[in-house]
């Protein structure tokens, strides 16, 4: 029995590139279109299993990737030099009060940097809205397919970034912990852009409009600094608003960061006389502080001298309200939060496709 041209691709099935091809090209199930039977019966339910999807899907946006450089490179560019600023105001803190209150600082805006530099992913998905809604209504590949390539083809540029903003200023600022220090306070970085970077491609797959985009993107993770425990404790913020400061995406880095760099027990941050730095008494002469010192050691009936330490690493975290979570449930958290919102832009793939075929 002869075939017709209209049978012969259910036959012989098509490849991944010639089923973007076809949808490409026909452009009959587009959004205003009508849907036509043998156009649509052009392919089968899907052409290709889901990894060689993925795989023609990854490479795709390698190439896109590659042709258009100066994407990553300006997003480099804005990690590095932030960092390096970062890295020269808070060059080498010490561990005096103000030495503290200058790494809660650091802390703040550094993992809060993670998240606003991850803002240049949201055009990204709608400048190929367009084509994604073409391709997927002529079932050129799963929705699934490109949730998951998505995610793959951003790690490596993540990885990177996050290893330059953390080697421009863990040592720069003298932060504490050494190797193991670092690794974690790479990982937590990753984590941050991990999260963000997902934060944004979901809010991609939601708001239409770029700019209208940009102004959610920054209002929310406004939002997300303002209760991440920084400008106000968890203790201290009202009954009604707890539920934003669980939600807020820097939270969880943050008191990762914070307890990484203060979870040392032997660690002394306030001797002596410096528990006057942060009061009135802090311009006081010297000698005269020594003799406050010991008529507060008379009054308490213990010894208190020049050397003797007053508070630790965990008495920071306890003031800071930073008692909750582990460092490491800190970072796992982080990690969910970037594979929720992926979840989420798949979800809204698969609602905003009102052209796909039944």
């Amino acid at each position: 029995m002869k075939h017709t041209g209209d049978s012969e691709p259910d036959e012989l099935g098509l490849s991944l590139k010639e089923a973007i091809s076809a949808s490409i090209s026909r452009g009959k199930l587009v959004p205003g279109a009508t849907n036509d039977i043998n156009s649509s019966s052009m392919v089968p339910t899907f052409a290709n299993p889901l990894w060689k999807e993925m795989v023609v899907l990854s490479k795709r946006s390698i190439l896109n990737s590659k042709r258009m450089p100066e994407l990553f490179g300006t997003r480099l560019a804005a990690v590095l030099v932030t960092g390096f600023i970062l890295a020269t105001v808070f060059w080498q803190l010490d561990n005096s009060p103000k030495g503290v209150q200058e790494r809660l600082g650091f802390f703040a805006f550094a993992m809060s940097t993670t998240y606003y530099t991850c803002a240049d992913a949201l055009p990204v998905f709608l400048q190929e809205r367009y084509i994604f809604m073409r391709e997927t209504a002529y079932n050129a590949y799963r929705r699934l397919s490109y949730v998951i390539s998505n995610a793959l083809v951003a790690l490596p540029g993540l990885i990177f970034l996050s290893f330059a903003f953390a080697m421009a200023t863990f040592w720069a600022v003298g932060l504490d912990g050494g190797l193991s220090g670092f690794l974690f306070y790479f990982l937590m970085m990753f984590a941050s852009f991990w999260s963000g970077s997902s934060f944004v491609t979901f809010l991609s797959g939601v708001v239409p409009h770029v700019m209208l985009g940009y102004t959610i993107v920054v209002a929310i993770l406004a939002y997300f600094l303002l209760f991440s425990g920084f400008f106000i404790n968890r203790d201290r913020i009202p009954v009604y608003w707890i539920w934003f400061h669980y939600l807020s995406l820097v939270k969880y880095p943050y008191e990762a960061v914070l307890q990484n760099e203060f979870e040392n027990p032997t660690k002394c941050f306030v001797r002596g006389i410096q528990i006057f730095d942060n009061s009135p008494l802090g311009v006081v002469p010297p000698a005269m502080k020594v003799r406050l010192l010991q008529s507060l050691s008379n009054t308490l009936g213990m010894r208190i001298t020049s050397s003797t330490c007053l508070t630790t690493g965990l008495d920071i975290l306890k003031q800071e309200g930073i008692t909750d979570l582990s460092k490491w449930n800190c970072l796992l958290i982080t990690v969910a939060w970037g594979f929720l919102f992926r979840i989420l832009f798949y979800f809204s793939l698969l609602l905003g496709s009102k052209n796909k075929r039944s």
